[in-house]
């Protein structure tokens, strides 16, 4: 069988893309299977490294207003049609999944209209342009947030099933003794987790300040991802505290699994897959959603955490020293609080959605049933 994928412009859309090609892989090792991306986006960059094809076509995202380079973007999605056609033509795939991005659009769209299976997944509570459009020509729709089902145009409704989004195999696994032990982190301490995203937040590292020394002072760890663009100015802010070796400040944070699993409180952004990671590890989080994100989703991300009672939403216009602080050490002094959360936590995430995407993916395609 023969199955293309495409999802680009963030890593949010590429890595559920390529959890679906790996369990596909897993569970058919004969299956051929390419990717669709553009060349600027990091996808280009991402697949190739997890041993896939990857074809290219060209196409932007629409801007809201009417001017020239509008016109260009119209021509160029249309001319990125044709390409598709002529990579399903030429590949010839049984099923085409797109996962969202502007550049999964043209493929998936095309091969709707060609007659071939295809289906979308949604990362987001608040579904993206690009598929709230295709939801209405595919077959089927995987979705992440039950809430973001009665965003969908009401041509797609019964066609939406929620399985939430693949997270990687280490951080299921890892357990928290194990993981305390490889970070050097004392059973007996309280942890804080601060990951604002691969690139960090700014907004997260200015409103620690008043933190820093009340975490070192009462002998709490803590791991603290500042970004690499912000972790010189972090360093040089707090230079003249001494930490203990449980008390670390990085640019990147490489090992989120182990970390996940030692710490007692997240805070972080409310990108679809950070989010998917800490509820299937169950994690008490305060979450700042980045502003200006399309159609501001990660707000809803959120908010659909925070209305299930595992985590704490504070918008960066709310965000301050005095805020989070007092949030921090409210949940810290609160280990009920923190048990429930962590609860909530679990029963939001979805440790199974791969099994449910690949299930629902071979319940809807004949030639992936097994006799």
């Amino acid at each position: 069988m023969k199955v293309i994928l495409s999802g680009g412009g963030t890593g949010g859309h590429v890595y559920p893309a390529i959890a679906i090609a790996n369990k596909i892989k897993e569970e058919h090792p004969d299956s051929e299977i390419i990717f669709v991306g553009t060349k600027m986006g990091i996808e280009s960059e991402i697949v190739p490294k997890y041993g896939y094809e990857i074809k290219f076509i060209e196409v932007k995202g629409f801007k809201r207003k009417i001017d020239f380079e509008n016109v260009k973007r119209v021509f160029m999605f249309l001319k990125s049609l044709t390409d598709s056609k002529k990579i399903i033509k030429d590949f010839k795939p049984d099923l085409v999944i797109g996962t969202g991005g502007y550049v999964s659009g043209s493929i998936v769209l095309k091969a709707s209209k060609m007659g071939i299976k295809t289906c979308i997944h949604e990362q987001n509570s608040f579904p993206g342009i690009t598929n709230k459009m295709l939801s209405k020509n595919v077959d089927f729709v995987l979705t992440s947030f039950e809430d973001s089902h009665k965003r969908f145009p009401k041509e797609a409704q019964d066609k939406l099933f929620i399985t939430g989004n693949p997270v990687r195999g280490e951080i299921l696994t890892a357990r928290r003794d194990e993981s305390r032990k490889i970070l050097g982190i004392p059973s007996d301490k309280k942890m804080l987790l601060v990951a604002g995203g691969s690139g960090g937040s700014e907004e997260i590292n200015d409103a620690l300040k008043n933190t820093i020394t009340k975490l070192v002072e009462r002998d709490i760890a803590f791991t603290i991802a500042t970004g690499k663009a912000y972790y010189d100015k972090f360093i040089d802010e707090h230079k003249d505290i001494e930490y203990k070796s449980y008390q670390k400040i990085v640019p990147y944070l490489d090992d989120m699994a182990n970390n996940l699993a030692a710490c007692d409180i997240v805070i972080g952004s409310a990108g679809a897959i950070s989010m998917a990671e800490m509820t299937a590890v169950g994690v008490p989080a305060i979450i700042v959603p980045k502003a200006y994100t399309a159609e501001n989703h990660q707000e809803y991300n959120a908010r659909s955490l925070e209305n299930a009672g595992g985590g704490i939403c504070i918008t960066e216009s709310e965000l301050n020293a005095d805020r989070l602080d007092s949030e921090i050490f409210e949940l810290l002094g609160d280990d009920e609080k923190l048990k429930k959360m962590s609860q909530a936590s679990k029963l939001f995430g979805k440790r199974d959605a791969i099994d449910l995407i690949y299930k629902k993916i071979q319940k809807e395609c004949i030639f992936l049933q097994k006799n």
